[in-house]
Order: structure tokens, then sequence, then C-alpha cells
């Protein structure tokens, strides 16, 4: 293998549960597999040779369909490997619950602007040699009970390992866990230092030895987010041995393994998603060293064909060097506004197409799209109607766009949906608010860059990071958010959008969000639109040159080089 611009380090295996490379290949579920996916593709520009593991997934996530009053109803996604990814030879066994499950291995190869390819390797246990429930675990994604869900991450983690070296990877020095979910590759790191001596007989010497080969980014700043299984299931789908070789490493505290904890005791270097999520993850696990390296998106791939046509004429190296988007601080404001209105003009034909509702591309439009969960707080903007009304009667048109879906299981998230729905129904005819069912990639880069502001209102500290203002940024779109998660860092008052309560990290009430969200609408945001567009398109262009020059997956990538690859 050619590691041409880095040669001296080793190759990296990025393992993550998920992984959005192709809006065709839905091995994903929202911003942990779409981040996964956009590391790669960094890592195809810079040329850093790396390595990918995630599962297959032939009933995707889910499809997702609303009704009029906004009820969910999930259906499996139909798609086929076949015309994506090539399916190779090698085959590998696992034990899972006792007996062998056969794994075999399809490829995508992530392709970067020199022609440079980073594998991604997506493992299969529909297998005809597998018993039918053996089967179901490259299924659909987060689904099933936790024995399920633990038997999945064994396909992931112990299974990856296997997979690697029948692929020929001896040479991997690295291995990188994206999130919890494949921290048993720790296991099987150990499972090969020791040999025939078994995992139960590891000394703290031969953990630490599977130590130096590992590196941990946490993405949940919420303990309930953290993956945990009861000792009985892990003892039924593990065995004892491998059990107790999790308990002697750290992984299980009372009585429960902790995906979380399993990844920070077999880790040299771990990591938060943004500077604040990094503080929240060190009182969440004082005992260990955790630092932050802030998310980032690519820009290539998130730059909508407007602006990057208009990148192109003034800066034609932004695509090899993320860092060039900062001269876009010199294009002129009115070929921002024209890029824009034609993002915008797209967007809103999509929409017609969608629901036959018909938007007004001069009315102020606010995006909101991102996992419904009830943290992030979808109808926060409906809080008082009475006062929406108002400002919209003093300041001028408002029109809302919302998507996302909740995971099937996840009760308060589908009802926020519903809530989002009354609400529009309410405010029919003096606020037009769509919901677009559905929410993928393509409708994502349609969305982030077609907006006029994009929404933002988690309850803090819940959000880890954000990488759907970082889409937004890159298209000129300002955030109007809550200060948390990347927010922190990539807001500028006035300059690269508008905060949402008091700033940070002095914590806001409830009321104070909401008075400070309508007097920012009222006061400030809507009378620079409609009055003062020069300077509503001075915030769009510097919302490029500062937030896309910074909050991009390259950036993120050479961050990952110099603190976690390259420190060995």
């Amino acid at each position: 293998m050619d590691h041409a611009l880095f040669p001296n380090i080793p190759t990296v295996a990025y393992f993550s549960m998920e992984i959005g490379v192709d809006p065709d290949i839905p091995t994903y579920s929202g911003g942990l597999g779409l981040l996964a996916g956009d590391t790669l593709r960094a890592a195809a520009d810079l040329e850093v040779p790396m390595v990918a593991i995630t599962l297959l997934y032939r009933k995707g996530y889910f499809r997702q369909q609303l009704d009029a009053q906004g009820h969910q109803t999930p259906s499996p996604v139909q798609w086929t490997p076949e015309a994506h990814l090539v399916r190779l030879e090698p085959e590998v066994t696992i034990q899972i619950e006792g007996h062998s499950v056969a794994i075999g291995v399809w490829r995508y190869l992530t392709r970067g602007p020199s022609g440079y390819t980073v594998p991604v390797y997506l493992l299969d246990t529909d297998l005809p040699q597998n018993d039918p429930e053996d089967r179901r675990y490259s299924g659909s994604l987060y689904k099933g009970d936790l024995a399920f869900r633990l038997a999945q991450e064994t396909v992931l983690g112990v299974g990856g390992i296997a997979m690697l070296r029948a692929l020929g990877y001896d040479y991997i020095r690295l291995y990188h866990m994206n999130e919890g979910h494949s921290a048993l590759l720790t296991l099987a790191l150990l499972a090969e230092q020791m040999g025939s001596r078994g995992v139960a007989a590891a000394t703290d010497s031969d953990r630490e030895r599977v130590r130096q080969q590992c590196v941990f980014t946490t993405h949940t700043p919420v303990p309930a987010g953290h993956d945990q299984f009861p000792r009985d299931v892990v003892v039924r789908i593990l065995g004892e041995e491998r059990a107790h070789a999790l308990e002697m490493g750290g992984g299980c505290l009372n009585g429960t393994l902790n995906m979380t904890s399993l990844a920070l005791g077999f880790s040299r270097y771990v990591n938060g998603v943004a500077m604040r999520h990094g503080e929240v993850s060190r009182t969440m696990f004082p005992n260990y060293p955790i630092s932050s390296i802030t998310n980032g998106v690519h820009a290539a791939t998130w730059i909508a064909k407007p602006f990057s046509a208009l990148l192109d004429r003034y800066i034609p190296n932004w695509r090899r060097d993320n860092l060039y988007l900062r001269h876009a601080i010199c294009i002129p404001l009115p070929e921002i506004a024209d890029a824009h209105e034609a993002a915008k003009r797209e967007l809103l034909v999509e929409v017609q197409r969608r629901t036959g509702m018909h938007l007004d591309p001069r009315a102020f439009t606010i995006g909101f799209a991102r996992r419904a969960a009830a943290y992030k707080r979808a109808d926060f903007l409906f809080t008082d109607l009475a006062r929406l009304r108002g400002i919209v009667a003093q300041g001028g048109a408002i029109q809302v766009i919302y998507s996302g879906k909740a995971h099937p299981k996840d009760e308060p998230g589908k009802e926020l949906i519903r809530r989002v729905f009354a609400a529009a129904k309410e405010l029919q005819g003096t606020i037009p608010i769509v919901y677009l069912e559905d929410y993928d990639v393509a409708l994502a880069k349609q969305l982030c860059a077609g907006v006029d502001v994009w929404l933002n209102t988690p309850q803090r500290p819940h959000e880890a990071s954000g990488t759907s203002g970082m889409k937004a940024a890159m298209n000129g779109v300002p955030s109007l958010s809550i200060l948390d998660g990347w927010w922190v860092e990539g807001h500028i008052e006035g300059v690269t959008g508008w905060a949402i309560g008091n700033p940070w990290p002095q914590e806001s009430t409830l009321q104070q969000e909401v008075d400070s969200l309508y007097s920012k609408l009222e006061t400030v945001i809507l009378p620079q639109y409609y009055q003062r567009p020069t300077e509503f398109d001075q915030v769009r262009r510097s919302t490029i040159a500062l937030g896309g020059s910074f909050f991009n997956t390259q950036r993120m990538l050479y961050q990952y080089l110099m603190n976690a690859y390259l420190d060995l």
C-alpha cells in the first residue's frame, strides 16, 4: 500500500457501528454514521492509510412515513448490496452464544481527488450456513433486545478483527473506536495476544499492550446513551471466560458490562467531539484523561452546487485544502446572495415535489432537521404561539422546514414530531410549517444549503457536537442556536450567527432561552433580513469563511494525526 503523504504512520483501522458513505447505502441512522463517512472521505483526500469496519445492514435503519397528525410508521429499507458493493471471498467464524457464526464481507472504496482509496469493509452474517437468528445480525441497525445488540457488537468488534486478518491486514498498529459499540475489538486483540493461554489469564502488562494500540472517541454526553449489558447477557453471548476477562479489564461495573468503560480502559488516547463535550465527559469519567477534537464535516460533500461553483471560481484550491475557505471573505456579496438564492430555489422545488406545498422564496425560512429526540427540543420554537404570531405581524413572514426521524422505540421522540404537526395546524395561515419525511443524506444537503437560518435548541449540555449546523455553515447558512456542542466554538454573535440564551458557560433558565430566541428573531434577525439584506449577506459570507474553514474533517483528521495517531 502506498502511504503517500504519511509514510511513517501505521495503518489505522476505524471501527464504527454505522457508516454513511453513500446516499444509496443506508448503513447509518444519523450524525454518528455521517461523521464516520466524512472522516473516511477526508482520509482519502489526505491520503491517510486507513481501513474501516462496519456492518452491512441489509434492511438499513428504516424508512419513515408520517400521517397528517405526525404519527410515524417505520418500514424496512429496500436496497441491493450487489449494486453498490463488491462481495469479497474471505469468510471467518466467531463464537456467539456457544456456537459458530460465519461472517462474510463486502467492500466499498472511498476515493479521494488524487485517486487514493480508503476501503470500507461491511460485515455480513446473512449466509446460508448460519442459523436464521444469526443471519439477522446484519439485518437492521439498532434493533432488537440487549442480547441481540450485544451479538451485533460482537460481530463488529470480534468479527471485525478476524476479518481484517483474513483480508491480509497484519500490519495494522492502531485501532480507532468510533463510540463504544466497537469496544469488543479490545477483547479480540487481547485473545490474539494471549493465544492458547486464553484471555482470562491476561495480566496488566498484557492489557497495556492492547491499550497502546487503541484510541477511542466518545460521542454521548448523557449516561443513558452508553451501551450497558447485564452480566447474564454477557455470559450468554460471550461465554464465562470472556465475561471474566472483561471484568478483569475494567469493563464491568457492578455486574454490568459498560462498553464506554471498556473502551476507556483499553485506550491510550480518548477524546470527546467538541471542547464543551470534552469537559462534560471528564465530569462523567473523572478517572480518565479525556481530550477534545471538535468534529467537522466533509466540505466537498456538503457544499451545494451553487456554492461549490462559486468557490471554484474564486478559490480553486478549496477542495484540496479546506483552509482556503477562509478566502471566501473576499467573494463579492451579490454573488453570495445569488448562490444562496439558487440553493433556496432548489430546496423549495423539492418541498413542493414532496408535499405539494408552495413556500415563498422571499420569506425568511428556518431549517430544523436532525434526529427527533426529546433533548433536541424540536418544538421549542412554538413555546409561545401568541408571541410568535406577533413577531410575524411586526417583523415579516416566517416559514419553517422540519425533518428528522425518531427511533422506532423512542416514544418521546415520536411525540415530539406530533407536537410539531400540531403547532403547524395551529399556525396555519400565519406561519407555513412543513415536515419532510424520511430524512436522508440527499435531503440534508438541500436543507442545509437552502434555508436562511439553521435553528438548534438542545437542552444543555446534551449536545455532544451537532454537525448539521456545520453543514449549514459550509453553505453560508448561519445558526441560531443554544450555546452547546460545536456552537460554543463556532459562535461569533452577529458574524457567524446568533446565540440563544446566556453566554457560555453561564446557564440559562428555560424562560431566558425562550425570551432570547424570540427577541433575536424580532429585534435582530428579521429586521436585518428584510430591511438590511446586505448585512445579512455579510453574515452568510463570514459563516463560510470562519465556520467552513475550521469545522471540516480535513482539520479534524489532522488533529487526530497529530494527537492520537502519531503519538506512539
